[in-house]
């Protein structure tokens, strides 16, 4: 029972306590792997590279190249496990975009380090950290929607210790710490977000655990965005249907609470779940799904005034497979869609009503490709990309297409 009850502790997710990979899944490391370097670049034709902008710059065509190189490294001791990933690259669009306040150069990097520190056979500390400065939207990230001008600093510190009280019995608790910072040209967006959270684990059967969750969540917001507070309650599962196929699911309350000056309160369902399958050597599949009030971009002009939302109810779900179709030859494709509500608006500036609600957005984007392997350190990859967004703000509807080929080592 020890042995197995580990193996599902390992398990414990902080799938939705902060921003971050919504694909993820806390599953340590089975096996070290050397130091790992790549090294690439990638070729790029967006027919609307800058989609969110209305006048000068909108549907405009571009040419781009993103050089970029990375490492992947994983340490597995009896008592630690460490866990390293880096890419460092970016995006140099041939001709500058017409757009206001773009450039021609930006950063498309990311680093993340987990590290996991068994204690003894009934307590562990785990450390999940990562920091992105990149440009939107990578929609699994849980915090884009529509694109944005500039480049955003994204980083997290989720930080927990987990301890088994009995043969079935075991917590996990800990601290997330989330920063958002855009560039100066995109205003109201930045964030702040610390989160303390417990989580009761009770082992039912060899392959499945009951956990019973509570999360306290504090934002603070920027310019014109007011600070909030959220509340979970949430109970889930986690199964086992197979060593290949694993289920991590939440579904409970959020009561999310407005600091502003007439700012409202809101009580949701919250959902959030992620599954990962080996359906056989050749397809892997993984998806999520998350449902709940989101803080971020509440700020929007609606008409001649600018308005905060403290009701913005958002749905997303990510899907993303591949398939080997022989050792030389992948497929990879997926799909996200998010379509989100927009209520319970306050002018915060300019003229306009002293309300707004009950305006919608809706994003699709999917995208498909091939990975080529033509060595044993040489890859290539061809991929196609498209985007639709349907907004009932100003300037936020768009179709976007991008098409890309690229090559790298690995060594």
């Amino acid at each position: 029972m020890k042995r197995n009850f580990l193996s599902t502790l390992a398990i414990a997710s902080s799938l939705g306590v902060a921003s971050g990979d919504l694909y993820y899944i806390q599953d340590e490391a089975q096996e070290s792997l050397p130091l790992k370097w790549s090294i690439g670049a990638d070729l790029t034709w967006d027919d609307n590279v800058s989609p969110a902008t209305v006048g000068p710059g909108a549907n405009e065509e571009s040419l781009s190249i993103t050089p970029h190189i990375g490492l992947t490294f994983v340490n597995i001791s009896p008592q630690t496990t460490w866990d390293v990933y880096a890419r460092l690259g970016a995006v140099y669009y041939f001709d500058q975009p017409a757009a206001a306040n773009t450039e021609d150069i930006y950063s498309q990097s990311r680093v993340g380090v987990n590290w996991t520190h068994r204690v003894s056979e009934r307590l562990r500390f785990s450390s999940r950290n990562f920091l992105s400065y990149e440009m939107e939207p990578d929609y699994a990230n849980g915090i884009a929607t529509t694109r944005q001008l500039g480049e955003y600093f994204n980083w997290q510190t989720d930080n927990s210790v987990g301890y088994r009280w009995t043969e079935r019995l075991g917590t996990y608790t800990g601290l997330s710490v989330t920063g958002l910072d855009y560039d100066d040209v995109v205003l109201n967006q930045d964030r702040f977000t610390w989160t303390l959270y417990n989580q009761f684990r009770y082992q039912l059967t060899p392959q499945t655990v009951l956990t019973a969750d509570y999360r306290y969540s504090q934002t603070d917001g920027d310019d014109l965005s007011s600070d909030y507070t959220d509340h979970y309650l949430l109970g889930g599962i986690e199964h086992r249907f197979s060593p290949n196929t694993i289920l991590v699911a939440r579904v409970g309350a959020q009561l999310h609470e407005s600091e502003a000056t007439g700012g409202g309160d809101t009580t949701s369902p919250y959902v959030e779940a992620t599954v990962r399958t080996q359906v056989n050597e050749q397809l892997s599949v993984r998806g999520f799904v998350r449902y709940g009030v989101e803080g971020s971009d509440t700020v929007r002009p609606v008409g001649g005034g600018v308005y905060e939302f403290d009701d913005r109810q958002t749905f997303r779900l990510g899907i993303a497979s591949e398939y080997a179709i022989s050792p030389m030859l992948n497929v990879f494709g997926g799909l996200d869609y998010i379509p989100a509500t927009f209520d319970d608006g306050r002018l915060v500036g300019g003229a306009g009503g002293a309300t707004a609600g009950g305006l919608d957005e809706d994003i699709v984007n999917a995208h498909i490709g091939l990975s080529v392997k033509f060595t044993e350190m040489l890859y290539g990859t061809f991929s196609y990309n498209y985007t639709d967004s349907s907004s009932d703000f100003v300037g936020q509807s768009y179709d976007r297409n991008r098409v890309s080929v690229g090559v790298r080592a690995e060594f």
